[in-house]
């Protein structure tokens, strides 16, 4: 049994929150959601927006909002997190070609255990890429969802 990640936009904290709180999470909230297994928002995801951004992943988890937090760490099963607006605002204003470009070296990152495609992983960012535009034009924010 693996993971499921639930990428998705709302305009605030609490409305993410209570998403979260929802059994069928953003998608029954109306919100827009990525869904997709294999891609964590730490490490992974940590990864593709410091490749994004020509920024050491180092500096990218002292970014405000990366991986906070906003559900009881007591949970069991399920988690939300905050990305960070510099990873919305690289992913909206990225050409497609910057996408698919970036997934190259994405796939080959340790994290993936040599088991990705870039192919995928391009699919992937252009689909989080539309989450992004459209959170950035309202002022809102991009979250994590993950459930075991």
């Amino acid at each position: 049994m693996g993971s499921l990640y639930a990428y998705f936009s709302a305009p605030d904290d609490d409305t993410a929150l209570t998403a979260h709180g929802l059994d069928g999470g953003p998608d029954e909230a109306g919100l827009p959601t990525v869904q997709v297994k294999g891609v964590e928002p730490y490490v992974q995801l940590g990864m593709a927006e410091s490749l994004l951004t020509d920024v050491p992943y180092d500096d990218i988890v002292e970014r405000p909002r990366f991986n906070d937090l906003l559900s009881s760490p007591d949970a069991d099963s399920r988690w939300l997190l905050t990305l960070t607006d510099e990873l919305r605002d690289a992913l909206a204003t990225a050409p497609p070609e910057r996408l698919r470009q970036t997934a190259v070296p994405w796939a080959r990152i340790e994290e993936f255990g040599g088991d990705a495609a870039p192919e995928a992983l391009a699919d992937f960012l252009t689909s989080l890429a539309a989450l992004a535009d459209g959170a950035r034009k309202t002022g809102g924010h991009l979250y994590c969802l993950v459930s075991l």
